[in-house]
């Protein structure tokens, strides 16, 4: 398989190996779980989780982050349209993350993607465990490239967060969310001081919140 996604994948492919451990446990639904959008200084933050059924070929998928945008649509319509596959988005707002940390807010959008996904049994979570999610679960640390449902659930969650900052592009123009969908870059950054914060920001992430409150100015040690 390449890092493209150019094969399908089939049972013995070493990125089915967590799903087929899990088959083999007695587990029947296994959904893979992964958020973007914890980093950025703008935008929700949004999981997906992906159940792909057993026994049918799944697409080549790869580590969202390792793809180009044009090969995350292609693949994202490919997972799509597998015949059985079910899928859960889950969003926390802006002002959400503000209010319980992007941590919390992290954690509170898996919850939502496995709800929305329908009958699960077990979870394949990427990074570090989750609390309090709906069953049973175990968390992989680099499982977006260990793992084919992770896989396809942080493509499937890149191309649905890219859009939603497409469109915040569109709503508050001059910020540069289409390019950089929120991230700190420097003309993100740039474009911030200049013009302030917009209703989009995390208010609560320190770059931002400095503009709003800016720290004083910390007197000369040798004036």
């Amino acid at each position: 398989m390449s890092k493209h996604g150019s094969a399908l994948l089939l049972e013995t492919d070493e990125l089915l190996r967590p799903e087929c451990e899990c088959w083999q446990e007695g587990f029947c639904f296994v959904a893979g779980v992964d958020e973007v959008g914890r980093g950025p200084l703008a935008g929700p933050v949004v999981a997906a989780a992906v159940v792909f059924p057993r026994g049918v070929p799944w697409p080549g998928v790869y580590d969202s982050k390792q793809l180009k945008a044009a090969d995350r649509e292609r693949l994202d319509r490919e997972i799509r349209s597998v015949p059985g596959v079910r899928i859960g988005i889950g969003e926390v707002p802006v002002e959400e993350i503000d209010r319980i940390n992007i941590l919390n807010a992290t954690h509170r959008a898996m919850r939502e993607a496995v709800l929305a996904a329908g009958e699960v049994d077990f979870i394949l979570v990427d990074g570090r465990p989750v609390k309090n999610l709906p069953c049973p679960s175990r968390a992989l640390v680099k499982g977006d490239s260990r793992s084919a449902s992770i896989a396809a659930a942080s493509i499937v969650a890149k191309v649905y967060r890219d859009r939603l900052m497409d469109e915040l592009d569109l709503r508050w123009p001059g910020y540069g969310f289409k390019e950089h969908k929120g991230y700190g870059t420097a003309a993100h950054l740039e474009s911030l001081r200049r013009l302030g914060p917009c209703p989009a920001h995390r208010k609560s992430f320190r770059p931002v919140r400095e503009i709003i409150d800016p720290p004083p100015e910390q007197p000369e040690l040798f004036a």
